[in-house]
Order: structure tokens, then C-alpha cells, then sequence
């Protein structure tokens, strides 16, 4: 009645909500992942262990790509001119991230899934130290039981 065009709502709303912790959850998964593939016995699966193994490739993969978006949205929503200024090296690291997000996804190798959830709790380190928030190493308590970077929060 009007011909009003049609209009399209952006996504990104400044809610300043924002956390690494799902990209390091997602990078543990990877590690994960890896550890039960590689404990598939190839040379005898049957027909239901082909399809756990396609299963687990299928959410490494996810899970690859999870990080990258978390990883993404954070550095590009969050990281402004401050942080930037602050933490220069943030840029390299988002790419270092992206690459070693595709080398998990293009093999099976543990090192390589090692190195993506350290370079994640690098991230996270620069992440909470631009909110002037102090950060602790743990052993997350789960598999594949490998240190994760949190913050240490009060209980005010």
C-alpha cells in the first residue's frame, strides 16, 4: 500500500556481550575429536564404526568453524582502536587462529589441535587483559584435559 522497500535489520547489536570461552570450548572439542578418531581401528570397522567415524570428522570440522566465527566476531565487533593500539599483535594472532583452524580441519593430528587451543587461549589472555581483568591457567576438567585460559572473577 505504501511501497515502502523492503528493509533489512543488521545482526550486530552493541549488547558488549562478549567471551572467548566458546571458541576455547570449541577448540578443546577439536582436540577431542582428533584423540577419538585417531582412536578408530581402520582396519576393522564395520558399517556403525564408519558412521561414528564420519560422525566425529563431521564435528571436528564443526567445531573448526565455530572457532573461526567466535574468534571473527569477536575481533572484529569487540577490538576497536584501544585494544588495538593496546594489543597490535591481536591481528596476526586472529590469522594465526584462522590457519590453524583449517590445518585441524584438513588432518588428524594432535599437535596441531594442541596448537589451536593455544593460540584460542592466547586470544582469550589479550581478550581479558583489555577489560583490565587478571586470567588464570587451569587444566580444563574434562577431556582432552588440556590448560585453558579463564577469568578470575570476584565474588563481589
Amino acid at each position: 500500500m505504501l511501497k515502502i522497500p523492503v528493509a533489512h535489520a543488521h545482526c550486530d547489536i552493541p549488547c558488549k556481550i562478549y567471551d572467548p570461552m566458546i571458541a576455547q570450548v570449541s577448540a578443546l572439542s577439536v582436540a577431542r575429536l582428533v584423540d577419538l578418531i585417531l582412536e578408530q581401528d581402520a582396519a576393522n570397522r564395520s558399517l556403525e564404526a564408519e558412521n561414528q567415524f564420519a560422525r566425529l570428522v563431521a564435528e571436528k570440522e564443526t567445531q573448526a568453524k565455530i572457532v573461526k566465527h567466535e574468534i571473527t566476531v569477536i575481533w572484529g565487533d569487540y577490538f576497536k582502536n584501544p585494544q588495538i593500539e593496546a594489543y597490535p599483535e591481536v591481528h596476526a594472532l586472529v590469522h594465526s587462529i584462522m590457519m590453524a583452524s583449517s590445518k585441524c580441519k584438513q588432518n588428524v593430528i594432535r599437535e596441531d589441535a594442541n596448537k589451536l587451543v593455544e593460540l584460542v587461549n592466547q586470544f582469550a589472555s589479550i581478550f581479558w587483559a583489555t577489560k583490565d581483568i587478571e586470567t588464570r591457567r587451569v587444566v580444563a576438567p574434562y577431556p582432552p584435559a588440556l590448560e585453558i585460559v579463564q577469568p578470575v572473577l570476584s565474588d563481589a
